[in-house]
């Protein structure tokens, strides 16, 4: 249903932009910390479980 109305109402050529951009930054940002130049301090640790005292 929604590619049928996207039939009737496409979307305009500056949503279509934003949406193409969004998508290159995520590819470029993806792509730079699989080869390794992501900065250590901009990387995400997962903190250890709490465990329950008692």
């Amino acid at each position: 249903m929604r590619m049928a109305y996207w039939v009737k109402h496409p979307p305009s050529r500056t949503q279509l932009y934003i949406a193409a951009a969004v998508i290159v930054l995520a590819a470029a940002i993806m792509s730079i910390e699989w080869l390794g130049y992501w900065p250590e301090w901009m990387k995400v640790e997962r903190l250890p479980r709490q465990t329950k005292l008692g």
